[in-house]
């Protein structure tokens, strides 16, 4: 009776030690907006800036190493991640690299960089406000 009593009290603490990580299934959303510069294809004159519709957006949950979600910015830039837990997220988009040092640099394939913001939810049923994200287009 005792064996049985005190498996019961050790598979309760195992069970109730699981801690959830960042990510889906939750109650807290991460929303914010995307504004692009738009440029000429040797960025010498700037035609046009505005809030930026149709623009790829990605998540990445913790310390995940790839994106866990992709979304698309609505017509006038906004974008939402929903059903978020506790957690710390970065988002980001690509833009152009104007001056090519990310691609001599970093990735000689890449014909784009990340612009990165890290977020932190720190309790349900939050919303967190993300800073605008400049790109270059």
């Amino acid at each position: 009776m005792k064996s049985i009593y005190l498996l019961s009290i050790g598979f309760l603490l195992i069970f109730n030690s699981c801690k959830k990580e960042a990510g889906e299934g939750g109650t807290s959303f991460i929303k914010g907006r995307v504004y692009a510069k738009y440029y000429n294809k040797n960025f010498t004159v700037l035609a046009d800036s505005a809030y930026a519709p149709d623009i790829d957006i990605y998540i990445i949950y913790g310390d995940e190493f790839s994106y866990g979600e992709r979304k698309r910015t609505s017509y006038n830039g906004t974008y939402e991640f929903k059903y978020l837990q506790k957690g710390t997220y970065k988002i980001f988009a690509y833009t152009r690299d104007s001056s090519g040092t990310y691609r001599n640099l970093v990735n000689q394939y890449a014909n784009d960089l990340p612009v990165i913001q890290e977020v932190e939810i720190t309790k349900r049923k939050q919303t967190v406000e993300v800073p605008d994200i400049n790109i270059l287009q």
